[in-house]
């Protein structure tokens, strides 16, 4: 939580040894609009940039092998978010009301989608679910009020959670 409620902390500029980012560490520092992450990161910890309101994109790099619970929980205007193709989970509430997400690129290695993952992301449209994905949990796409297009790339359908995965969605369906 080094930063945590910096709510005049504009941009920051992380140093290229970093390998961890950790729990909480600019949760609530609303004003927070430019952090490149540097390429060594391997782990971002919970609930790193939820509430991070100025946010409009973030790349995940290559590196990283999770986005940790909550991680960008209720970034208002997070538009865009590209994970990288070494991530493997995309952790519960990950991205849950991040309310004007829209352009998601899911990296390729990625098996599992967490509970709420991207629960109530309302400017989504269209999802590609990875080849590798086994598993998307209870309400990971609840919600999505635009979401219109979902393509599931697995050859084995993945498992999904007991409740609403992609309910109240754009098509209608519950």
């Amino acid at each position: 939580s080094a930063f945590q409620d910096c709510s005049k902390l504009v941009s920051v500029s992380l140093g290229k040894s970093l390998k961890t980012i950790g729990n909480s560490a600019f949760r609530g520092c609303v004003k927070l609009t430019g952090v490149v992450i540097p390429n060594n990161v391997t782990t971002i910890g919970n609930y790193v940039f939820s509430n991070c309101d100025a946010l409009t994109e973030m790349i995940i790099p290559s590196q990283v092998t999770a986005i940790n619970h909550y991680a960008f929980y209720d970034c208002d205007n997070l538009q865009s978010i590209t994970i990288g193709k070494r991530v493997t989970t995309v952790g519960q509430n990950a991205f849950n009301s991040c309310d004007k997400l829209a352009d998601v690129s899911i990296g390729t290695s990625v098996t599992e989608i967490g509970v709420c993952a991207f629960e109530y992301c309302k400017s989504l449209t269209t999802i590609t679910i990875p080849s590798k994905v086994t598993s998307i949990g209870s309400n990971a796409f609840y919600e999505c009020s635009a979401l219109k297009e979902v393509y599931c790339k697995p050859t084995t359908p993945p498992t999904l959670g007991v409740y609403n995965v992609f309910s109240y969605n754009a098509s209608g369906r519950k």
